[in-house]
């Protein structure tokens, strides 16, 4: 077989009405950061559209097994085992392959490894929270890591975190990243959360839930959960999809 083509071409527009909203006043840091004047929608150019390519051939053999790869395979970080897989499809459910995922995430006390994360909850020696792997011909990915543990954050009186693993995927050129979040089956708080509030179509913050998936878990070993992740079309833009405004 020959080799094969990268698709190129204009990016296409997001779609904003499936996308939380910018501003909600129960997420108040939304409130500072939320732009004060409509968004342009802009023609991609050269540089959106063909570079540069962001590291897809300087993975090593731990990258997607974040609960050896901080400590290099020396020991095991600690916390409930959990795999992670999913395919990454176009809307049409074709396969993405070769698409760069990089993941991070608190350990299984709720703590990032941050200079500026001040919880209570202590680092784990052996968990770095972050991982990276590419998708194979049929869109497939899987890392296995920690499940993560819920925290505490200064936006109401007592507001939490649910646990949650954040995604950002890359595609071949600069304007193909998406970055979003997943959230566990049956985790309490994500109702509970004003973050994930913000997606106010509820259909549309379920696509976020991975579910629990016992065909891939190991007995006596790690659960599974999946994460099928959806890209609109062939190549997706930050930009938004109305010449201006929302």
């Amino acid at each position: 077989m020959g080799k094969a083509m990268i698709d190129s071409g204009r990016l296409i527009p997001r779609n904003g009405a499936v996308h939380p909203v910018r501003r909600d006043m129960e997420y108040k840091t939304s409130v500072l950061r939320s732009p004060d004047f409509p968004l342009l929608s802009l023609e991609s150019t050269k540089t959106e559209e063909t570079g540069p390519v962001f590291g897809h051939t300087s993975l090593g053999p731990l990258d997607n097994d974040l609960i050896l790869n901080w400590s290099k395979g020396l020991a095991s970080a600690i916390g409930e085992r959990i795999l992670l897989h999913g395919r990454v499809i176009d809307e049409n459910g074709r396969s993405v392959p070769k698409a760069l995922i990089e993941i991070w995430q608190a350990n299984a006390g709720g703590r990032y490894r941050h200079v500026e994360d001040t919880y209570f909850a202590p680092l784990d020696d052996n968990f770095g929270g972050c991982g990276r792997t590419l998708t194979d011909a049929e869109g497939r990915y899987q890392f296995m890591t920690i499940k993560p543990g819920a925290y505490p954050w200064p936006n109401r009186g007592n507001d939490w975190r649910p646990a949650h693993i954040h995604f950002s995927i890359f595609g071949h050129s600069f304007g193909q990243r998406l970055i979003t979040q997943m959230y566990f089956e049956g985790d309490p708080l994500i109702d509970r959360c004003p973050i994930a509030a913000t997606i106010k179509d509820r259909s549309q913050l379920e696509r976020l839930v991975a579910p629990l998936d016992f065909l891939a878990a190991r007995p006596l070993d790690f659960l599974a959960y999946r994460f099928d992740i959806v890209l609109r079309g062939r190549r997706q833009t930050m930009f938004e999809n109305k010449t201006e405004g929302l």
